[in-house]
């Protein structure tokens, strides 16, 4: 039809399906980044504007020009940075879309060592990509972290590191509305009066500012351990 999606015409012009990236949007999955060249699931290849992703575990999309769920993660996990494949995958897990089992079964071998890392970091439990984000970088500066954690008289939190810490991620709502600037006020003074120090950052500080917001933490930690002793 003239009004398809221009990405539908072009995997059905190259006899292929989107797959990767490019089907996350259509599969409601988070991502990070879905610019660049569009990649298919094109068995017979694809032109070298593309990307082509040849394996195929899992059916088709049994109506639009898509690569089955499966076969999307699986060709992410194989395909893109850590930090976008764990994003996709965790959406995906999140909602009950998609074994964790199934696509372990699909990556063994040497070849697919990176994969399995990647796979290894998801945890479903997420409530957010900015969040998955966050945690990935948590635990890679060697934080000990717990996600979602609950504390008495303060309720659920987004991280708590190294037991005293909490970091909690606004994303876009934040403070929408005065009701929402009351609850998160009494939230942080609770926090503190529990015995915990408190961290917020926003999206800008998780994607752009990382050395900045991993130094500020690591700040507060070492300032906290001495009388912890």
């Amino acid at each position: 039809m003239p009004d398809a999606p221009s990405d539908f015409l072009t995997a059905v012009g190259h006899n292929g399906r989107l797959t990767c990236v490019s089907a996350a949007g259509h599969f409601g999955l988070w991502c990070l980044d879905s610019t660049g060249p569009l990649h298919l699931r094109c068995p017979d290849g694809a032109s070298g504007v593309h990307v082509n992703h040849r394996s195929l575990s899992a059916p088709p999309h049994p109506n639009l020009p898509l690569a089955g769920l499966g076969d999307v993660l699986l060709h992410a996990l194989r395909c893109r940075p850590l930090p976008e494949a764990v994003v996709m995958v965790e959406s995906a897990v999140r909602r009950g879309e998609i074994a964790l089992s199934f696509l372990f079964n699909h990556l063994a071998g040497d070849r697919n060592g990176r994969a399995r890392t990647a796979l290894q970091q998801v945890t479903g439990c997420a409530e957010s990509p900015i969040e998955v984000v966050a945690r990935l970088l948590f635990v890679g500066a060697g934080f000990h972290v717990e996600t979602q954690a609950r504390i008495e008289g303060v309720g659920r939190v987004d991280f708590l590191l190294d037991g005293f810490l909490v970091v909690e991620i606004d994303g876009a709502a934040f403070h929408s509305d005065r009701k929402a600037l009351r609850r998160d006020h009494r939230r942080n003074n609770s926090t503190l009066l529990n015995g915990y120090l408190i961290l917020r950052y926003g999206y800008e500080d998780v994607m752009f500012e990382q050395q900045a917001m991993l130094d500020e933490i690591r700040l507060a930690l070492r300032q906290r351990r001495p009388h912890r002793a």
